[in-house]
């Protein structure tokens, strides 16, 4: 159940790294009706660190607000819904230093976390990063600046775009069997290209070999965002919880 509506916070950072994924393995991850979105001919798989500040609810001025660093796995993905195609991502895991966000999320706001360590070292324009949970694991050492490159998108502003239409997480709820949804938004949508020293993802590494392949990363800084459980307008007709289902379309649950 929903309590919360809305949740805002101040983005000190946030890494966007990105593999090209084989689309048989990403079918088999992402849970129907949605399917992974196709970029270039791959599924566009990855995973994102962001560190918040002022985290709170929307009508709480930001002096009262937490703090926390998050890793969250994700899927580029697409559904039909009223004739239409939409996009958004989905979630397979979220991970979070804030003990918060694992007591409520997905009771009060959608969005179930898991508990993990972080170490973080962030230096000028380069950002080292650890997440260990025990069974799931990551790093990053990125550095903001460099050549773009990428086989999915010819220019950064192209990856931009594309992640900022993707901007509808969709999750699995406490039970497992229920999708829910928030819509992230910033007041500024800046990305930077990053240089990658080293990379590593327990997720994406379990996968078969070659089939994801690390592709670019980028970087956002120091944006205030929001964080809506309230539907947007550009996606009327999709609901904000929905059953997994082996087939068909995403649908209310409630009767």
């Amino acid at each position: 159940m929903t309590v919360v509506r809305g949740v805002r916070a101040h983005l000190r950072r946030r890494l966007l790294v990105s593999y090209r994924v084989d689309p048989e393995v990403a079918r088999a991850i992402v849970p129907a009706p949605l399917r992974p979105q196709l970029v270039a001919g791959h599924a566009l798989g990855g995973f994102c660190v962001l560190g918040l500040d002022a985290i709170r609810p929307a009508r709480m001025p930001g002096s009262l607000g937490l703090r926390s660093e998050n890793t969250a796995h994700r899927m580029a993905v697409e559904w039909d819904e009223d004739g239409q195609t939409r996009t958004g991502v989905y979630i397979l895991e979220r991970h979070s230093t804030a003990w918060h966000a694992v007591l409520l999320g997905g009771r009060v706001f959608p969005g179930v976390h898991r508990h993990a360590r972080f170490t973080i070292d962030e230096s000028g324009d380069r950002y080292a990063l650890t997440m260990d949970a025990g069974d799931a694991h990551l790093a990053a050492d990125v550095e903001v600046g460099g050549e773009w490159e990428s086989d999915f998108f010819p220019t950064v502003q192209a990856a931009s775009d594309f992640y900022r239409s993707g901007r509808i997480g969709w999750s699995r709820g406490t039970d497992g069997s229920t999708l829910e949804a928030v819509a992230l938004a910033a007041d500024g949508w800046v990305v930077e290209p990053a240089r990658v020293h080293s990379v590593h993802s327990s997720v994406f590494e379990s996968l078969p070999p070659g089939s994801a392949v690390l592709d670019h990363v980028v970087v956002m800084r120091d944006l205030p965002i929001r964080m809506d459980a309230s539907w947007p307008a550009d996606a009327r007709g999709v609901p904000r919880r929905a059953s997994v289902r082996s087939t068909g379309t995403l649908r209310d649950p409630t009767p």
